[in-house]
C-alpha cells in the first residue's frame, strides 16, 4: 500500500491547534472517507487540555451524525503518558500494540516496503541486500543532524 499522504496524518505537539484536530476528525468521519484512507493522530498525548477536550467533543459529535459505518481513525499515544486527557477520553477504544523486536520490525519492513526497480537513489546509500522505501536511523543525541 502507498504511504499515508499529508491529509491523513496529524503529528501532534503542544502547539497543535483545535482547528487542525477538528479537520482530521471531519475527514475521517465524513462520507468521503470511504476512499480507504486511514487517518491518524500521532503523539496525541502531547495535545494541551483544551485541544484534547475539543478532539473528544468533535469525535463523538461527528460519530453520532456520521453515516460511515467503517471509518478509519487511529489515535497513537505513548502508553507511559498516564496523565493525558486523550488517553482517558478514548479509553474504551484502547488497543495495546504488542512490542516487536528490531529483527521482527526489519523483517516486516523488508518484505512490505520495497523500492521499485530502478528508482532507489536514497536506498542505494545503504549497503544492504534489500532496498527499502523507509530507513529508520536512531541517535542517542537529539539534534545531531541524523
Amino acid at each position: 500500500e502507498p504511504l499515508p499522504t499529508y491529509d491523513e496524518v496529524l503529528v501532534c505537539t503542544p502547539n497543535t491547534e483545535e482547528e487542525e484536530v477538528e479537520l482530521i476528525v471531519r475527514r475521517a468521519l465524513s462520507s468521503d472517507s470511504q476512499n480507504q484512507k486511514i487517518y491518524c493522530l500521532l503523539g496525541a498525548e502531547k495535545l494541551v487540555y483544551k485541544v484534547s477536550k475539543q478532539l473528544e467533543y468533535h469525535f463523538f459529535r461527528l460519530l453520532q451524525s456520521s453515516t460511515v459505518p467503517d471509518y478509519r481513525f487511529i489515535i497513537f499515544c505513548n502508553a507511559k503518558a498516564h496523565s493525558s486527557y486523550v488517553i482517558t477520553a478514548f479509553d474504551t477504544y484502547k488497543v495495546t500494540i504488542p512490542c516487536y523486536s528490531d529483527t521482527e520490525i526489519q523483517a516486516y519492513l523488508s518484505t512490505h516496503l520495497k523500492v521499485p526497480c530502478g528508482t532507489a537513489p536514497v536506498a542505494q546509500a545503504f549497503e544492504e541486500p534489500y532496498q527499502q522505501n523507509v530507513k529508520f536511523i536512531f541517535s542517542n543525541q537529539a539534534g545531531m543532524g541524523r
